[in-house]
């Protein structure tokens, strides 16, 4: 496996986890621990984990890469605990997991998660009491709950809707106020199931400006997608699941060279990569030109597109 995590400092390591829904053999030992959403388990069944391995870069933006039933799912679970691995580890901040109830707590404050279906996360009347559940559950005194709230929803760009009934609220805004609600719990890792999913262009766009602005404030953050020409232009790593295996991690700038990887997990190449491979061949844009999206691309070629002064063409 090609490593993505010399970065930085390793926030989350997973070192050769296991784990089958079902078919398992007599004396396997994984178990879930607590309750976990049947919308969770219904989703992520069939995607298990099989020796997987990897390790996210402290205050790094990473990318789950796999088609469906890689084991995207399973992993974000086992990520926050909700999955315990049948073999291997894993390994916050440098320890390995602690199960046990006190354990468990002390990982859901600093590890949020947000899963697919917004509908299925949300269950207050109004934005702002979801939002105060977290901040509530953990004990806080009022005036630190209602400033958590406040500053969880301004980053979101939601302050305006914190008395809004949550049925009320478009698709795109429900899995904003969810991410307020893992906010408001001040976590260092943010875990979020296919973000994208269900949003059309404009929401994807402020769903985009949010993880951003979370990423700026050092949030490391790791999210799902089978999308491989967002994973390219927005990740700093990408991690290729391929049946429940990491193929490879690789900083995502470095994914020219690991064409084979993709090709070999289904996934094709980015669209703007294709381009640019095509427009370097016919002598339009320098080989040494570093593009990962179309508007880094339109850029490259200059005004009007035409090649850059110094480019070939």
């Amino acid at each position: 496996m090609s490593g993505a995590g010399g970065m930085g400092e390793a926030l989350l390591r997973l070192v050769e986890v296991d784990y089958r829904y079902a078919g398992r053999q007599q004396g396997d030992s994984g178990q879930v621990s607590g309750q976990v959403g049947d919308q969770a388990c219904s989703q992520a069944a069939g995607g298990g984990l099989a020796g997987c391995s990897l390790a996210l870069a402290r205050g790094s933006r990473n990318v789950l890469l796999g088609a469906n039933g890689s084991g995207k799912t399973t992993l974000l679970l086992h990520a926050i605990g909700l999955l315990q691995p049948q073999s291997g580890h894993l390994e916050f901040a440098g320890q390995p997991l602690d199960y046990g109830r006190a354990g468990l707590a002390a990982l859901r404050r600093r590890v949020g998660l947000v899963f697919q279906n917004p509908d299925r996360q949300l269950f207050s009347a109004s934005v702002v009491e979801d939002v105060s559940f977290g901040p509530l559950n953990l004990g806080l005194d009022t005036a630190t709950v209602r400033q958590r709230v406040s500053d969880a929803l301004h980053a979101v760009a939601m302050a305006d809707y914190a008395e809004r009934p949550v049925h009320q609220l478009s698709f795109g805004q429900k899995k904003r106020v969810c991410i307020a609600g893992v906010l408001a719990m001040e976590p260092e890792l943010l875990l979020l199931d296919e973000p994208m999913a269900g949003l059309d262009a404009a929401m994807q766009a402020e769903l985009l400006a949010v993880l951003d602005g979370l990423s700026a404030r050092g949030i490391t953050v790791l999210l799902s997608t089978h999308d491989v020409d967002f994973a390219y232009r927005w990740a700093d790593a990408i991690h290729l699941l391929v049946a429940g295996r990491c193929a490879a991690s690789f900083a995502a700038v470095d994914l020219p060279t690991h064409a084979a990887s993709l090709q070999a997990a289904g996934q094709p190449l980015p669209a703007v990569l294709a381009l640019q491979q095509a427009l370097v061949a016919h002598g339009v844009l320098a080989a040494s030109a570093e593009v990962r999206s179309l508007d880094a691309l339109l850029g490259a070629l200059g005004p009007g597109g035409a090649p850059s002064r110094g480019q070939g063409g």
